[in-house]
């Protein structure tokens, strides 16, 4: 893609980055943008040397303010279709099986929420504000809430739901939406930092690990537990696996294959 693209992709070493590149409408999402986010998941998960998703966006005012709320586009559906474009985005994240994080740069709204409850991890500039202000134009936050009642109590999200009012990076980081919060100089350190632990561990480990734990959702203890029996058992018979016993006994780093 070129810089002029709504949502730019790059592959750095073996993380793969997906911009929102749309800095003079605060990053606000269109169809292009969930168009360009679904096609840089499909890339990152067909090169089989990225270990990592990265999602962000351009400028430092905004990470996603949320839907692009241009006269006749901003509650534009087409009633025929029994699901939602971006509802269509946050599943396929959901079933990804590559970790991700979201290094979070500004605002953090609406629709946006949604982009940032729906990787693994997050890091936000201290200066970041988040919130669900939906109510403030008459809908509420549908899609976001089926991610965020997994993350946060439920008095929070009755709060942030029916208020609509913003809240501080401090405070998301102490309802678990985000891992940490640095100063703005910092974020693209303390993003690599986390990049970096995650890349040099077994990707099959984590790919199937990921697969798993979506899996598990929707199990009993008794159902998870008799899964987990069977996955731990696949996993023992993998390169890595053998790889990592290996390096272990022989005190050595691991060279993985990802098989």
């Amino acid at each position: 893609m070129t810089e002029t693209s709504v949502v730019l992709h790059e592959k750095r070493g073996t993380a793969f980055w997906i911009t929102l590149n749309r800095a003079e409408k605060r990053n606000a999402i269109n169809q292009e943008v969930i168009d360009g986010i679904r096609e840089g998941y499909r890339q990152a998960h067909a090169d089989p040397e990225v270990r990592v998703i990265v999602l962000t966006a351009s400028g430092d005012k905004a990470f996603c303010a949320g839907g692009d709320m241009q006269p006749g586009k901003g509650f534009a559906f087409d009633y025929a279709k029994p699901n939602v474009d971006y509802a269509d985005l946050l599943r396929i994240a959901q079933d990804a099986t590559l970790p991700s994080i979201a290094r979070v740069n500004g605002v953090c709204m609406a629709g946006g929420m949604g982009l940032l409850c729906m990787v693994d991890m997050a890091v936000a500039a201290d200066h970041a504000l988040f919130g669900l202000p939906e109510v403030k134009v008459g809908v509420f936050p549908m899609q976001v809430m089926s991610l965020l009642q997994k993350l946060v109590l439920p008095r929070v999200l009755r709060e942030w739901c029916i208020t609509g009012e913003p809240f501080d990076a401090r405070t998301a980081l102490e309802h678990g939406l985000l891992n940490y919060v640095v100063p703005a100089a910092e974020l693209d350190a303390k993003t690599q930092w986390l990049v970096d632990r995650m890349t040099d561990k077994s990707p099959t480990a984590i790919r199937r690990g990921k697969y798993a734990m979506r899996a598990m959702e929707a199990m009993s203890f008794d159902q998870g537990i008799a899964y987990t029996e069977s996955q731990i058992a696949l996993l023992a018979l993998t390169e890595d696996a053998k790889e990592g016993l290996a390096a272990f006994n022989e005190k050595r780093k691991p060279v993985w294959t990802g098989k």
